[in-house]
């Protein structure tokens, strides 16, 4: 779906609060294995991308970015490495170089699969040819489980040129590679499992350029990725689109905590107050940790009166953030008309 998503080719930069709790020092080692990948274009000109060290010969980086380039190259500052091999993963947008000896500390690799909604991230790639890698901090808005992993969407903006720059954990670990995002300022962000390099070190290594063929990503409506198909209707606050693609998201995967969270989301806010409750009931069934249903449903409760239900809300959210606890205390106290917006209940933005 073109008009949904854009190439995420990256980056504005946003300073780090010290109230952060993600150690600087940490930042040092992905911030020196970040490189730029270049390659001229079949139309003479120079396009470009990030890429991330992951081995001492080795640039992970994301197929589309030599989708329509020649042979690539790596650069960091005025030094250039040359690329011998890919291996190519398309339809996962993963491509592996394979490169001369490179003088850099390769990242620490992390997961996915550990993550939390609300978890502090940061991401660290090029910006519209900046030679220095530019950061950007956010928080991880929502998990969507796929092919043994979890694609994240994070507040950890990225724009023109940062395909394939690295998102990491509060330990400085490499958890995904910035991808895509959907169009307009309001923008959902999106970042790939590190979990798939494992899928593309077992591909055949290749010396053709440029690569071919279509990603999961820009193939929504083909491979049913019913998360990326709710980005634009929520955003645009399209009440009744939600609805309808979250009721076939959560007929199509009964069992997942996310589908049955946006389809309570759109009654909510069709004023579908009691189905709204069940569905976030639904999602916290598959999630007990599902923090953005445990924060509708406080303020759910709140507009009813059930002031113990807001505490019993309040109480399991501070289990696991102590300021989601409090940013739900904030808004309880406000009128039952208070206005929080769609994106407020997954975590605070620094």
């Amino acid at each position: 779906m073109p008009y949904l998503l854009l190439f995420a080719v990256p980056w504005l930069l946003f300073p780090i609060a010290s109230a952060w709790a993600i150690d600087r020092e940490k930042l040092i080692e992905p911030f020196f294995s970040t490189v730029m990948v270049r390659a001229y274009r079949t139309d003479g000109g120079l396009g470009y991308g990030s890429g991330i060290i992951v081995a001492s010969d080795k640039v992970l980086t994301n197929c589309h970015v030599l989708r329509e380039s020649g042979k690539p190259w790596i650069s960091r500052g005025e030094d250039v490495y040359h690329v011998q091999s890919v291996q190519a993963d398309v339809w996962h947008d993963l491509c592996l170089l394979h490169t001369d000896p490179l003088p850099f500390k390769p990242v620490t690799l992390g997961s996915s699969n550990a993550l939390k909604k609300g978890e502090q991230v940061i991401a660290i790639g090029h910006s519209n040819g900046v030679a220095a890698p530019l950061i950007s901090a956010g928080n991880i808005k929502s998990l969507y489980a796929l092919d043994d992993a979890h694609i994240i969407r994070s507040s950890a903006r990225f724009a023109l040129g940062a395909s394939g720059s690295g998102l990491y954990n509060e330990a400085g670990e490499l958890i995904g590679i910035n991808t895509f995002k959907t169009l307009g300022r309001q923008a959902y962000y999106y970042a790939l499992p590190i979990e798939w390099l494992k899928q593309v070190e077992m591909r055949q290594p290749q010396t053709r350029f440029p690569l071919i063929g279509q990603t999961l990503w820009e193939a929504t409506e083909q491979s049913r990725l019913y998360f990326l198909m709710i980005a634009m209707p929520e955003i645009q606050q399209n009440w009744p689109a939600l609805l309808q693609v979250a009721s076939q998201w959560t007929a199509a995967e009964p069992d997942n905590s996310e589908a049955w969270y946006e389809l309570g989301y759109a009654q909510e806010q069709l004023k579908q107050a009691k189905d709204a409750e069940g569905s976030y009931q639904h999602a916290l069934t598959f999630d007990p940790q599902n923090t953005d249903a445990m924060f509708r449903l406080g303020l759910l409760a709140a507009q009813q009166g059930n002031q113990a239900k807001v505490q019993a809300m309040t109480q399991s959210l501070s289990r696991i953030s102590e300021q989601l606890a409090m940013e739900l205390r904030k808004a309880t106290t406000c009128a039952s008309d208070c206005p929080v917006t769609p994106d407020q209940p997954t975590s605070a933005t620094p």
